[in-house]
């Protein structure tokens, strides 16, 4: 786990070390033992190091046999003792036990081709051909790892954060509208915008060609579910608990102390009770203190690691150290992301960070398996197909003339209304129209709905079932943006390298993609087949308990102790485009609104967002002032 960026000059106009300098210290909680530079005339190339595999060894940037071929990479790369054997008998000679020093072989050996079409893990690649003038970006198949980018005025610049991209420049950029557009959709700013205008995210499963002065965007790899209804319930179970098994040992391989994230749910509880197989493990929980303790999932974690025999460790969070931190944990996002769990894994993370260097935890299941109750939703509505049209009009209008709140008069709506409208992914803040009520016309007159975000998923030139296309749409938008991008930005705050075994390119492609709806889920219960695959290795009472989420206690946060705090943001950050009243306005009212406390926290962190990277300086500041890496 490290930082990797960059600058390449098109124009050959020489680049500056200390701008790469720069861009590297920005990075140094992500890399805090090492770091390494390769300049060479319009090329430079930055990288700082998390030490995990060759602690004395392994110093980036590498090159291989030929010196012309220089790399940087941030992740890990689990088959990388598979790759090296098979470059070893292809006559390449390593100098590190290093996983990195695999993929500038493995470019010498086959090109771009040779390095994506066989590396597994979680990576963000930087690939310079100084022979053919060629630099290569790659993001995972799944975006675990984040990359970011601006070309402008014949400069590239990358970086494994923004933070550091900014560094590069001489003023920060402005707000990007349509970013802005669709953070107010989705709670997060979907890739390849990112709230800078004219930065850029590289998304999951392509890699970015500069070529010739010439940048192309290709994608290499396609998440595609296609259910075999052939397949019945043991085979489904025997595949995921093989695949599941290999996945679980390639991601604890490792030279320093590791861990993992231990909930009340299957997901983590699973990848616990494999690690325990083997080895001693240190769980780690968090909660909350004082009145909020009712919510937590601390006592039945606790229960959980008593029976696998974990060395346990809780954190109990408070709503006062929430609130102190949470400038700091939005500028740390980089991004606003508007996920109230977020912040909690930043404290969960700083409490893990005391004992290990590497976490493992269960993200990815829920969108891989079919474990949100949404994606049961289409079974419910299933009787809106059935009746006659006339009828379904009828209530409609009924539904339409009922009070705001009143019980079915939602799920009427959503039966009527058709899946690529009512589902956007897993958070949904407001509509396109709610959007223009605080959004100034020059924002919302020229940006494109975001409904395009999410429309190429419902028009596959294959058959889906309903929950499959959701969990789809999941997992090429809220999946990379919202569940990864705060587990990567919430560890790295603080050193540690989280790892999640769920999303491994094999595992998805033995046991999840090809799962029928029944053993997804069902009208009862998500995540069939992984549940029956769980029975026997994790305890009994956490193979059916009910997915619980993170419980976070926001509603009563926003109706009491937050109150003052939100409204001094409300009163005090004032964007031009933004017309904070609005929100203000969703505070006082006594009134039902669908969703309310969430769209008001929607609008809180935007609103810290703007305060630390905009309005800190006025509307424009120099971007190479002092930036705290937090």
């Amino acid at each position: 786990m490290c930082g990797v960026c960059g600058v390449v000059n098109i124009n050959n106009h020489p680049v500056d070390p200390q701008v790469i300098a720069a861009m590297m210290k920005r990075l140094a909680h992500r890399g805090p033992d090492d770091e390494g530079m390769w300049h060479h005339q319009n090329v430079g190339i930055g990288f700082r190091r998390l030490s995990i595999l060759d602690l004395s060894g392994g110093h980036q940037p590498m090159s291989g046999e030929d010196s012309n071929i220089v790399s940087v990479v941030n992740g890990e790369i689990y088959n990388y003792r598979d790759l090296r054997r098979m470059l070893e008998e292809k006559g390449h000679r390593f100098k590190s036990q290093s996983d990195a020093e695999v993929i500038p072989h493995l470019y010498e050996e086959g090109g771009i081709d040779g390095v994506i079409e066989k590396i597994r893990g979680m990576f963000a690649v930087a690939i310079w051909d100084a022979r053919k003038e060629s630099l290569y970006l790659v993001r995972d198949h799944f975006g675990i790892k984040p990359l970011y980018y601006r070309f402008e005025d014949g400069t590239l610049t990358f970086s494994s954060e923004i933070k550091s991209l900014l560094s590069a420049l001489p003023q920060i950029p402005a707000v990007n509208t349509q970013a802005l557009w669709d953070y107010f959709t989705f709670q997060y700013v979907p890739d390849p915008l990112t709230m800078f205008e004219g930065v850029y995210q590289l998304p999951s499963a392509h890699y970015l060609h500069l070529h010739n002065g010439k940048m192309h965007l290709q994608r290499y790899w396609t998440l595609e579910f296609h259910p075999d209804r052939t397949l019945d319930l043991p085979q489904a179970t025997q595949r995921i608990r093989d695949a599941m098994t290999d996945s679980v040992n390639r991601h604890k391989q490792s030279d320093v102390r590791w861990g993992a994230y231990l909930s009340s749910g299957i997901d983590s509880t699973l990848v616990v009770a494999l690690l325990r197989q083997s080895h001693e493990v240190d769980t780690f929980s968090i909660g909350f203190s004082g009145k909020h303790r009712e919510i937590n999932e601390l006592n039945l974690a606790r229960d959980t690691a008593k029976a696998l025999g974990t060395r346990h460790h809780e954190v109990e969070l408070s709503q006062e150290d929430y609130q102190e931190k949470l400038p700091e944990i939005i500028r740390a996002q980089e991004n606003p992301i508007a996920d109230p769990s977020a912040p909690a894994l930043y404290f969960l993370a700083r409490e893990a960070k005391k004992f290990v260097t590497v976490i493992l935890s269960g993200e990815g299941s829920d969108e891989l398996f079919g474990g949100y109750p949404i994606y049961q939703e289409p079974l419910a509505l299933e009787l809106f197909r059935k009746l006659p049209r006339p009828l379904r009009e009828s209530l409609w209008w009924t539904a339409k003339k009922l009070p705001p709140g009143t019980k079915g008069r939602g799920y009427i709506q959503r039966g009527m209304t058709p899946l690529n409208r009512r589902f956007v992914g897993n958070a949904r803040m407001f509509s396109e129209e709610e959007k223009k009520e605080f959004l100034q016309k020059d924002v919302y007159a020229q940006v494109q709905s975001s409904f395009r975000v999410t429309d190429p998923y419902y028009s596959l030139p294959y058959e889906l079932d309903d929950s499959a296309i959701m969990q789809t749409v999941d997992c090429h938008t809220w999946l990379p943006g919202d569940i990864l991008m705060k587990a990567d930005k919430m560890s790295m705050a603080h050193s540690l390298e989280l790892r999640v075994p769920f999303l491994d390119v094999e595992l998805f492609e033995r046991a999840a993609q090809s799962l029928p709806l029944h053993l997804r889920v069902n009208r009862s219960t998500t995540k069939v087949a992984l549940r029956k695959a769980a029975e026997g290795i994790v305890p009994e009472q956490v193979v059916n308990r009910p997915k619980l989420g993170f419980p976070i206690p926001i509603v009563d946060w926003i109706a009491k102790d937050m109150q003052p705090f939100i409204r001094d943001i409300f009163s005090t950050v004032h964007p031009e485009f933004l017309d904070t009243g609005y929100f203000q306005g969703l505070l006082d009212t006594s009134q039902y609104v669908f969703n309310r406390d969430r769209k008001i926290w929607t609008g809180l962190v935007f609103l810290l967002w703007y305060q630390q990277f905009i309005a800190a300086s006025n509307t424009q500041f120099d971007a190479r002032r002092p930036i705290s890496l937090l």
